[in-house]
This record gives structure tokens, sequence and C-alpha cells, in this order.
């Protein structure tokens, strides 16, 4: 029997006591059907309200709005209980009690758990095969040397906060999704193309998620970033060859001037060599010439002291000298200062033959 029919049994008179077997019967299995025997219970529970004093009925309802008060707070999440819409109190996991609706309610996140944030597309179908859309408006951001980009990231992030999370903010996704692209974008826009493709994509994703910490601790989110990864960077489709054509470009440029520099390794040594051997030549040619310089001098020194002291002597000796130089070499011919006339030559035919110098 269930709870309407205890009270039947309570508070009907004999007049009801046919009604009471019917209802009795009916939850029996008996014959009548269901939808009369519907019908028959109720008409009896208004004829059970109706007999009931009002204080027991009033308590009863009151029983019954004051039990939904109980709430239960999960392992996982905290529970935030506000009195007429302000916050006045936090509650743990487990069983606990606030004022009925409207006087208190109570709100229960989830405080652990990791929620997802996509930018620049949105999964359909996780799969497999996962299927994405694109959302172009926010992949495209323009690097520091003016070229253009596409980006898709995932951010991860979780409740800090939860009051801050709960009041503060009125999309939360939609918040991260925004303070993720504005800080994403002014990363990018700090550096050139190269970088954010290959060379500082790592250190990229470190200043992107430092900075949209910053943005929403200025907002007071109550968000903790956990991670800020990239999907995906590349350049538009419709510039994606030209871009291979200057990368390739790039890539010659590289090879060349590192064979310039491994040609510069070997020349410059070599040369530098040469350069060092032709300078100490040079030094020793000119202490030599110096020297020589020196010796000449103190000779021609010496030489004018004995001038000055006897003319004619060193006059005479110095022809002498000269003389003792030159003519070893030369063919002499001898003529007597006695000789007149004819001049006599002696060896006229060897002297023909070899000359005279």
């Amino acid at each position: 029997m269930s709870f309407f029919d205890d009270l039947l049994v309570l508070f009907t008179d004999k007049d009801g006591e046919d009604e009471e077997k019917i209802i009795n019967i009916n939850d029996d299995g008996g014959s009548d059907n269901s939808s009369n025997s519907g019908k028959k219970s109720e008409i009896n529970l208004f004829k059970v309200l109706d007999k009931l004093p009002v204080g027991i009925i009033l308590l009863v309802l009151l029983l019954i709005y004051s039990s939904t008060g109980i709430y239960k707070v999960g392992p996982k999440e905290v529970g935030v209980v506000t009195r007429f819409g302000k916050y006045i109190r936090q509650a743990e996991s487990g069983l606990h009690y606030h004022l009925p609706y409207p006087i208190e309610k109570v709100y229960t996140p989830q405080v652990t758990r990791v929620k997802r944030i996509e930018l620049g597309f949105r999964t359909i179908d996780p799969g497999p095969p996962a299927r994405y859309s694109k959302k172009k408006k926010e992949a495209l951001m323009l690097t520091g040397d003016l070229a253009i980009v596409s980006a898709n990231a995932v951010i991860k992030y979780k409740i800090k906060d939860p009051i801050q999370y709960l009041f503060w903010i009125k999309n939360p996704d939609d918040t991260v999704r925004d303070a993720s692209e504005a800080a994403l974008r002014q990363v990018v826009g700090q550096n050139n193309i190269q970088a954010v493709l290959t060379g500082k994509k790592t250190q990229i994703q470190l200043e992107a998620k430092e900075l949209i910490q910053k943005t929403l601790d200025d907002y007071h989110a109550g968000i903790y970033i956990n991670n800020f990864l990239f999907q995906d960077v590349s350049v538009p489709e419709p510039v994606e060859d030209a871009y291979r054509d200057v990368a390739s470009a790039k890539e010659d440029k590289h090879t060349k001037v590192n064979q310039a520099q491994a040609h510069r390794s070997q020349i410059i040594p070599t040369a530098k060599g040469e350069a060092s051997k032709i300078v100490k030549e040079a030094e020793g040619y000119k202490a030599k010439r110096i020297a020589e310089a020196e010796g000449n001098v103190a000779r021609f020194n010496k030489l004018l002291e004995k001038y000055k002291a006897g003319k004619d002597v060193t006059r005479t000796r110095l022809y002498l000298e000269t003389m003792e130089d030159i003519l070893p070499e030369l063919n002499k011919i001898i003529v007597g200062n006695n000789s007149q006339g004819v001049l006599k030559m002696l060896n006229l035919d060897k002297v023909q033959e070899e000359g005279v110098r």
C-alpha cells in the first residue's frame, strides 16, 4: 500500500470502505483498469486532505520544503552557498544543508576538472578519425615582419578560485578563449615569421601562457591555465607555395654563406702566413739596409777625419784604391810618356778582338 492508501485507511469513514477495498484490489493487481483506479485514488486523496487538520498539512508541506535544502558535494567539487544572491560560505565534500530556495542557493563547481578550449578550430567529432572545423578569424595572425600565419592552439584550464569563477565572469569558456586569442596575437606580433614557425615556437607558447594567466588574474576570473599548446602553426594555404619559394631561397642563401665562410676559413690563414712572411722579410731587409747605411756612414766619417788631417794623401789613396777596384777588370794599353810621332799600339789584333772596356 502507498502512503496515501495508509492515510485513506486512517481517515475514511464506513462509507468509504468500499472505495478503500477498490483501491486495495487495484494495488494488488485486481480486475479494475489503471485509469479508473488513478481517478478514484485522486478523489480519495482529496477526501483525506479535506479531513486532515490544517496544521498537519502545513507541517507536512514545511517538512517537504525544508528537505529541499539537503545537498551533497562530490569529492571533486566544492559547495558555494549564497543567501539572496550574496556569497556566505563554502562547503567541502559530503552532505550539507542550506536554507531552502529562494533564501539560499548552492553551486557545486568541479574544481579539479581540467577543461579544454580550442582556438582557431573546433572539434566536430573526436573520432577516430577526428574531424575539425576551421575558425579563420581566430587563427589568422600578423607577425612582427608583417607576414600572415595561421595558428591553432589548445588551452587547458581549471578553477582556481570558485567564488571569482562563479560571480566575476559570465561565461568562463568565452573569457578564456578571448584572453588567449588576444595574448597570442600580441606575442606573435612581437616575433618574425621564422621564429613563429620554427625557431621560438616553445618560447612563444610559454610567453602566451603567462600573458593569458596575467589577463585572467586582472579579470579576477578565478581560473588557472594548466597548459597552452600549439596544435598547428603554418602559413595560409593561398600563400603556401610562395612561402616555400622564399624558404628555399633562404636555404640557398645560407648554403652560399656557409660555403663562403668555409672558403674564407681556408684562405685567410694562408694569406696571413704569406703576409707574415713578407713582413718578416721586409723587416730583415730593413735591418740590413740600416746596418749597411750605418756602416757606410761610419766609414765615411772616418775618411772625413783622415781627409781633414791630410787632404792630398787621402785623395791619392782613394784614387789608388778606386783604380785597384777598376783596373783588374779592364784590358789595358800602356803608352810611354816619351813616345813621339806615330802612336805605337801593342797587341793591336788582340785588342780589336776583345774590345776595349
